[in-house]
This record gives structure tokens, sequence and C-alpha cells, in this order.
């Protein structure tokens, strides 16, 4: 006899919103991104009671871009990539609510404590509380992540995995450098946090970027757009980046750190030059993903001139930190969620060349102008973030209305 196999229940979640994480990750990052530049704007100038003896206010700001804003899109993209990586399905409904409310609760502890809200007569404890939803958070991401991938044997995507497993560890450090008032601590915990991100980009991005680049071009009059990656490549941009984080982080030497810096920033470059298509600024989507990429080698020249031009440090990390995770997970959130959503990827909302010009005036803003004139600095900053928040202000009114209803095609997802 043939045993008869009954149809599956089809998948279903209360709302089109906690179909896939990209939805709800996506939606929560975007209006995040508004509302802790808002308050930034406000900690910058003074005008909040946050308790700087407790914790330093450039190392909230830090700590809320890293593990706040870029982990949140990090999931939404992972918890999404990992099911079409694998085949297996990722959590939705409320399993992925319970992961998104432990994001949630401890984005609303650091908020708190910026706004200088004390409990029990102290602000400390909104940390304490933000770092058991932080690590809840992480730990739940990584464990569905890291089922997926044994269940179907996908060792080559143990890297990523490795990754997470760093990032909790360096999340981790800020909370012990802020319990045991050890600010170098904390430091390293977030520089830690910000430079896995950035591996992850180039890591991502070393796939997605001339997978869409094809994708994109496809049907635009181009025929056979093949975009091949290099192994040796792939090893020098890794090897390279190791030993500049590791020299930028705790061996801070300026000849290795312009050969480092400018190895990865050659490498990539190589790079780019290979992914190149002139169809590429006929599309948005994919002109988006390439500027951003390029932000990235152009942050990486500023980490290498920095010694000998005397320039501040942190004009080199916030371009860094503007294009490889601002630019380009804006590039990426807007790509995906139409795709996802079962829209057409050639067909974006008008919108998406402002919210492009906006993150690339951040960076105009925030990294070049103050090179050619530090006497306008506080200015500079007030136009990077108000064009930061402009950004994502026009991304949730053109991308909340798609990512909160269900797809036209009706399928779920």
């Amino acid at each position: 006899m043939h045993s008869i196999k009954l149809p599956s229940k089809p998948l279903s979640s209360p709302h089109p919103i906690l179909n896939l994480s990209f939805r709800l990750f996506f939606s929560a990052a975007a209006l995040f991104a508004v509302a802790t530049m808002l308050l930034w704007a406000f900690v910058f100038t003074g005008h909040t009671d946050i308790d700087a003896q407790v914790l330093n206010p450039l190392y909230w700001h830090g700590h809320e871009m890293i593990y706040g804003y870029a982990l949140a899109v990090v999931a939404g993209f992972l918890l999404t990539a990992v099911k079409t990586w694998t085949g297996v399905m990722m959590p939705h409904g409320y399993k992925l609510l319970g992961i998104f409310v432990c994001w949630l609760m401890a984005r609303l502890s650091w908020l708190a404590f910026g706004l200088g809200v004390a409990i029990a007569g102290s602000s400390v404890w909104l940390l304490y509380a933000a770092a058991l939803f932080d690590m809840l958070f992480i730990g739940a991401m990584a464990f569905v992540i890291c089922r997926a991938v044994l269940q179907v044997k996908q060792y080559k995507q143990m890297g990523i995995l490795a990754k997470l497993a760093l990032l909790t560890l360096g999340n981790g450090l800020c909370y012990w450098g802020i319990i045991s008032a050890d600010m170098a601590i904390t430091r390293v915990g977030i520089y830690l946090g910000f430079y896995l991100i950035i591996g992850l980009v180039l890591t991502i991005g070393r796939r997605v970027v001339p997978f869409f680049i094809e994708r994109g071009l496809s049907g635009n009059g181009t025929d056979n757009v093949t975009l091949r990656n290099s192994k040796i490549q792939d090893i020098a941009s890794l090897a390279f980046f190791f030993a500049f984080f590791m020299t930028d982080l705790f061996y801070p030497n300026k000849y290795l750190l312009t050969i480092t810096a400018l190895g990865v920033a050659v490498v990539n470059i190589i790079r780019l030059l290979g992914w190149y298509n002139r169809g590429i600024w006929q599309k948005p989507l994919l002109w988006s993903l390439y500027i951003a990429f390029l932000g990235i080698c152009l942050s990486f020249l500023l980490y290498a001139l920095q010694p000998w031009l005397g320039y501040q440090h942190s004009i080199a990390m916030h371009g860094l930190a503007i294009a490889g995770v601002g630019m380009m997970t804006v590039a990426m959130m807007t790509r995906v969620s139409l795709g996802h959503t079962g829209r057409s990827i050639h067909q974006p909302p008008r919108t998406v060349n402002v919210m492009y010009g906006l993150m690339v005036l951040v960076f105009i803003s925030r990294v070049l102008l103050p090179l050619v004139d530090m006497s306008h600095y506080l200015a500079w900053i007030m136009v990077a973030q108000s064009a930061w928040i402009a950004c994502f202000v026009l991304f949730c009114i053109s991308y909340l209305p798609m990512l909160t209803r269900p797809r036209p095609d009706g399928l779920f997802g």
C-alpha cells in the first residue's frame, strides 16, 4: 500500500508584518533610526539629562547605532535569507514577535537612559534591563540560524554564525564596561561590534551585490550579465580587514594601520571594477549598492591617510559607518522589501532616488566637509543628522505600507 501524504497546513501569522522577519525588523529599524537620531541631536547638544558618569554619551550613540539599528537590519536580513539559503522556515508569527520584543525592550531601555530617566534613583538599572534583553535577542537569533544551518549541513555558513557569536561577545563587553565603570572595556565592545558589522557587510555584500546587479539588469537590453568573484580577492579582503581591525582596536601603529586599511581599500576597489556595468546608473536599486561599496573603499583610504594628515580618527570611522552601515542597509532594505513582498524590483517607489541622495549628503556633510572646513563642524553634523532623519522618514512613508500589508500575489511572505 502507498501512504498518502496529507497537505501541510498553510503558513499563517496574526498579521502580515509577522510573516517574515524582514517586514518587522526593517520597519522597526527605520522607525528607530529616526527616533534615536532625533534623541542623539538633543544629547549631542546637551539638552538631555543623560548620566555621563555612568556612560559617555558618545558611547550611548555608538552602541545604539551598532547593536540597535544595524543589528535589527542584520536580523531582518539573515532571518529571511537563511530561509532562502537552507530551505528551513524561519520564525514567524508569535515566535518572531518574541525575538523582536527582546530587541524592542532593550532599545526602549537605552532610549529612556538617553532621556535621563531614573529608576530607584539611578539610571543604571535601565542598562541592566537592556543587557538582559539584548543577550536574549542575539542569542535567540543565533540559535534559530544555527539550527537551520546544521539541519541541512550548510557548514559554509558557519562564518556568519561566528560573527554573531563575536557580536554577542562585543555587546557583553559593552555592558561589562558599563557595570564595572570601565569606559575602556565599553569602547572595545563598541568598536568590536562595529567592525564585525562591517565584516558582515563585506561578506554578505560580496555575495549579494553582484547577484542583485545580475538580476537587476536582466531584461534591460543587456544580455548575459555575469559578474564573478575571485577567491584570491575574498581571501585578501578578509586577511587585510582582520589585520586592520585588530590594529585599529588593539595595536594602533600608524604604519600597520595605513598598510592594512590601504590593502582593504585596494582589494575592494579592484572588486568594484569587476562588478561595474554602466547599466546600473539606470537602476537606483543597483547604483545605490555600488555607491555604498565605493563609500566603504573611500573610508578605508581615509583610515590609511589619517595618521599622516592629522584629521580626526572619528571622520574615517564615521565614513565607514555611514557608507557600510547607513548607505548599504538602506540600499539593501529598499531592494529586499520589494522582492520579498512580491513587487517588481524594476519599479521601486520614486522616493528611492531622494533617499539615496540624502544618504550621500549624510556622507558628504559628516565626513568630507569637515576635512576642508572644521570651523563649521557643528553645522555639518546637524546637516548630516537632518539628512539621515529625512531619509528614514521617506523610507517609512514609502515602505511601511508594503511591509505591513499582504503580498499582492496572495503568497505567504
